[in-house]
Order: C-alpha cells, then sequence, then structure tokens
C-alpha cells in the first residue's frame, strides 16, 4: 500500500510541476507558486472538515517546519522551471528529496531489507542520470537550474522529513497549515529577493491545477509514511522528475539525451527493487 500510494505521489508531483513551470513562463514563478499554495489549502481544509482528525501541538509543529520548508522549495523550483529546462531542474531537486528524509529515517532506526536499499542506492543515480545534460547541448540554462533544483530539493527533504513525523490520528489539519505556511513562506522568499510574487493574469491564477496536483501528492505522501517506512515513501515519490522529464518530452518535445534515457530505465528499476522488497 504504502509503494502504491507513493508512486500516485510521484506521479501528482510530476504533473505539478509540469503544469506549474509552464504557468511560471508567462504567470511569474512566485505568484503561481503563491496561488499554487493557497489553492492547495483550501482545497485541503475541505477534505480536513470531514476527516474527524485530532492533531496535537506537536503535530501542528511539525506542520510549521513541513510549511517552511515546502514553500522555500517551490518557490526555488518554479524560479528554475521557469527559467531552465523541466529536465534539469525538477530531477536535480529530486536528489536533495531522497537524501534528508533516507538520513532522518536511518536515525530514527529505520532498517529496510536488502532488496530496499539496493533500490535505494540505485535511486540517486537513477535521479542523477534523468538531470544530466551534455555541456555542448545548445541553449542549455542547465548551470542556473541546477541551483535551484539544489535549493529545492533541500527544501522538500525537509518537506517529507517533517511530515512523517506526523501521525495518522491528527488528520488532514496539520498538512492545510503546512500548505498556508508554505504560501507564507513564498512571500517572504520573493521579498527578501525583490521579486514580483502578486498575481497578475489568468496564467498565474492556473496555478490553482498544479494546487490541486500538489496537494493530492503531498496528501497521499502523507499517508503512505504511516502505512510504511519513510525511507520507502521518499524513495519512490522523489522519483517523480522521471514523470516531468516524460511530459517535457512527449510534449514540448525536450530531447532527451541518451544518459537520461538509462535514468528512466534506473528509475523504474528502483520501483521495482522497492516493491519487491
Amino acid at each position: 500500500m504504502s509503494i502504491l500510494l507513493s508512486l500516485c505521489a510521484a506521479l501528482s508531483y510530476g504533473l505539478s510541476d509540469f503544469s506549474g513551470g509552464l504557468l511560471s513562463r508567462r504567470g511569474g514563478a512566485w505568484a503561481v507558486a503563491l496561488v499554487t499554495q493557497l489553492a492547495a489549502t483550501g482545497l485541503v481544509l475541505v477534505v480536513a472538515a470531514f476527516d474527524g482528525g485530532s492533531p496535537t501541538a506537536t503535530d501542528l509543529g511539525w506542520a510549521v517546519v513541513a510549511g517552511v520548508a515546502n514553500g522555500f522549495g517551490t518557490a526555488f523550483l518554479y524560479r528554475g522551471l521557469a527559467s531552465g529546462r523541466m529536465g534539469v531542474v525538477a530531477p536535480v531537486s529530486g536528489v536533495g528529496s531522497v537524501l534528508v528524509p533516507v538520513v532522518v529515517g536511518l536515525v530514527s532506526g529505520e532498517r529496510p531489507g536488502a532488496l530496499v536499499w539496493l533500490g535505494v542506492l540505485l535511486a540517486l543515480p537513477a535521479i542523477w542520470l534523468v538531470s544530466r545534460e551534455p555541456v555542448e547541448s545548445p541553449g542549455s540554462t542547465g548551470g542556473s537550474g541546477l541551483v535551484d533544483g539544489v535549493l529545492a530539493g533541500l527544501g522538500f527533504g525537509v518537506l517529507f522529513a517533517a511530515l512523517a513525523q506526523i501521525p495518522a490520528e491528527a488528520g488532514f489539519l496539520p498538512l492545510a497549515l503546512n500548505q498556508l505556511i508554505a504560501a507564507g513562506a513564498i512571500v517572504m522568499v520573493a521579498i527578501l529577493l525583490r521579486e514580483s510574487w502578486v498575481p497578475r493574469n489568468r496564467y498565474a491564477a492556473g496555478g490553482v491545477l498544479s494546487g490541486a496536483l500538489g496537494a493530492s501528492a503531498t496528501g497521499l505522501f502523507l499517508v503512505a509514511t504511516q502505512h510504511g517506512y519513510l525511507t520507502v515513501a521518499a524513495v519512490i515519490t522523489s522519483l517523480y522528475p522521471a514523470f516531468t522529464v516524460l511530459l517535457a518530452a512527449t510534449v514540448l518535445r525536450e530531447h532527451v539525451h541518451r544518459t537520461q534515457a538509462y535514468g528512466l530505465a534506473l528509475c523504474a528499476g528502483a520501483v521495482a527493487l522497492v516493491a519487491a522488497g
């Protein structure tokens, strides 16, 4: 169940990043990111109103930590997607989103089986290969996209690790708080960097779609961690760049290089090994 939920989360994140990246190019990265989080907050609040959860102060505290990391990660991811190729920014962000929760899982005492660890080890080079582009690629913006991808990955890694500390009894209210705090974090980062964050056109408003997809993905990941290891859920969910790259290749006709193709194959192998373990 945890693996299936994590795969669904990866797909939803991939779709959210793809749509958010397209909208950011005309609606502004920060404005789209803000609308995305606000839309996600509204959606999760509706779900929370019917789930009957009872979060503690500790649960809400973890939600705040997750929200700050979420906003930080989303802001830099969308800035990178708006200025660099999707096939660079999204995969690089996936590396950080794997490493942080895996370390936290180990420290907290998780000990997955040998096949699972083999899948984890395979996932890291898989994401790296998917992210690679030849230096001679004409018009490549991989350099600038790399920085944003690393910062986004750090934010998402902390997000995953913090959400995993929230038990099922807390319901979805902490998730809604996470999204709301993320919206505030995006505004703060944008102000510090002197970037425009106020939504001004219909492309920014289109972030509602990305928000719905992102909220679904985060909710699926939260439930996945409540039914299995954080290390497993984080690794499978962090393969979301594969979906973003495939969408960029099929819809935008971005070229998938040989190394990226190898990375996609390794992603599939990593999922298979984790599932078998």
